[in-house]
């Protein structure tokens, strides 16, 4: 049997919190690697009053920043006994999330979804439902169950 290989994209929110722990259950079960991944995403020129990029600098050190937060979701990993990596690449969040799976053959990708409805999801677009269509491998959209107010 080839072994199985998740990705799991990370962007910090509780949505991919609960992605994650998803995953790790389910490599638990199915002896699976997981690859964390942050997409820094790119600013695409003229949609601010920018009319240069950002300074290399600014640049380093917010990769340095997100390698560093992304230690703290390898190590609940590692602590389940599983085996992972992590990876921060810049660039287009659904088109870095599709061309990682291709490059290192992952076999599910588990994400979370911010669950926008209606015109949130009209104007934001929707990474989760670009990489379902998108994507050369199997797509779980793990979505947390909504908390009743008390």
């Amino acid at each position: 049997m080839s072994t199985q290989h998740f990705l799991v994209p990370i962007d910090f929110s509780q949505y991919a919190d609960y992605a994650l722990d998803y995953a790790m259950a389910l490599a638990k079960t199915l002896q699976a690697r997981l690859t964390l991944l942050h997409v820094i995403h790119a600013i695409p020129l003229g949609v601010t009053d920018m009319d240069t990029a950002l300074p290399y600098s600014y640049l380093q050190d917010l990769e340095a920043e997100i390698t560093h937060n992304m230690l703290h979701y390898l190590k609940r990993v590692q602590d389940a006994d599983l085996e992972g990596d992590t990876v921060v690449v810049h660039g287009v969040p659904f088109d870095e999330i599709v061309q990682m799976a291709k490059t290192k053959n992952v076999t599910l990708i588990i994400m979370g979804s911010h669950g926008r409805t209606g015109l949130g999801r009209l104007f934001l677009g929707s990474v989760a439902e670009k990489v379902v269509r998108l994507a050369p491998c199997s797509v779980l959209v793990a979505r947390q169950a909504a908390q009743v107010p008390a």
